[in-house]
């Protein structure tokens, strides 16, 4: 049941969208965030991209977060003041938000990687995030980019996702990439994928995300997951498979089947996740000498390196967003995203 409450006006209080409970959206009024303390900034929010995350909790079935909670992640954002300290952004700044808050100081972190800190807390999932006119963030974790629009800034966290699962599957110009499930995430690591190689193969049960990625993404080789596709990638690889094989679709038995098309001496990296167990047959893994790699999240690095991407037009924002509302109408039309014919690929909120 999803509920919309309406907004008193205050001069005091701040848009607020909070999920109290699975299903379940309240639009309201919530007190603002106290002035920014040493080494942090506030930030007006002006977009708040969705993505599966989002989803996962509004169905109830994000395993790292509790109720209610104030979703979003993926933001655009102004710096509207900041505390004793900061100077590596400005007011007036337009950032991207790096929303994984880590420790600092324990083993992950001391080896530099920060996105699967042991303490980490992420905006939007373990703490409240930036479904709200202003939030308080540390200023280390804001990427000004002034030249770049709030839209294009939101979409710097989930195009992160990508870059860093590619990174971790080593992916070589002549080798043969096969992503499976052509989602947002799926085709974050298409995005970037396509930068190494252009053997790409993607795979999923939704013709439409089929044609959404040979559209735009210009892949030749997409497949329907529900047709025996081993022999087909067989055929597009000459028997070899694919070196490289991405499973985005947070689906068992995918993950489980995704085993069986990694080349001999291949990797296989987990961009998906699922709150389940996931099996796999021994024998096969070992003749094939695998390697099964999962990747979290991204770094300041990937942040970085995306922006200037997106600066030089070598990824192009332009067909990312599909579905957009403004904050007062997001609670409405958030169930209809959901649905398999809508066609969403990204939705963003405005603000």
């Amino acid at each position: 049941m999803r509920t919309y409450n309406s907004i008193k006006r205050s001069n005091n209080k701040m848009k607020t969208i909070t999920l109290e409970q699975p299903g379940r959206f309240v639009l309201g009024r919530s007190e603002p965030p106290t002035s920014p303390g040493p080494g942090e900034a506030l930030v007006r929010v002006h977009r708040v991209g969705i993505c599966g995350t989002d989803i996962h909790a509004y169905r109830g079935k994000m395993p790292y977060l509790t109720y209610p909670r104030i979703l979003g992640h993926e933001l655009g954002v102004e710096v509207i003041a900041v505390g004793a300290g900061v100077t590596q952004v400005r007011i007036g700044d337009r950032c991207a938000v790096e929303p994984y808050l880590n420790c600092g100081c324990c083993a992950a972190c001391r080896a530099g990687k920060t996105n699967c800190c042991i303490n980490l807390q992420v905006l939007g999932v373990h703490t409240d995030g930036g479904m709200r006119d202003r939030i308080v963030v540390p200023a280390y974790k804001l990427h000004p980019a002034n030249d770049l629009s709030y839209e294009q800034l939101a979409l710097v966290e989930t195009l992160g996702i990508g870059a860093h699962a590619v990174d971790r599957g080593q992916v070589q110009p002549d080798e043969w990439v096969l992503v499976i499930g052509a989602g947002p995430i799926g085709l974050t690591v298409i995005e970037f994928a396509r930068l190494v190689t252009p053997r790409i193969i993607v795979m999923d049960i939704n013709p439409f995300r089929l044609d959404f990625a040979r559209e735009h993404f210009h892949i030749v080789h997409a497949l329907r997951a529900d047709r025996d596709p081993l022999p087909q990638i067989e055929a597009i690889t000459d028997g070899d498979l694919p070196a490289v094989v991405f499973d985005a679709t947070g689906n068992p038995q995918s993950m489980t089947d995704a085993f069986s098309y990694v080349a001999h001496g291949g990797r296989l990296v987990f961009a998906g996740l699922v709150n389940a167990d996931i099996t796999f047959s021994d024998p096969l893994f070992h003749r094939r000498e695998m390697t099964l790699l999962a990747t979290r999240n991204s770094t300041a690095r990937d942040f970085h390196r995306i922006i200037g991407l997106i600066r030089d037009g070598r990824v192009d924002t332009t067909t990312w967003v599909t579905h957009r509302a403004p904050a007062e109408a997001m609670i409405e039309a958030f169930e209809s995203w959901l649905r398999p014919d809508s066609g969403m690929v990204k939705a963003m909120v405005e603000f």
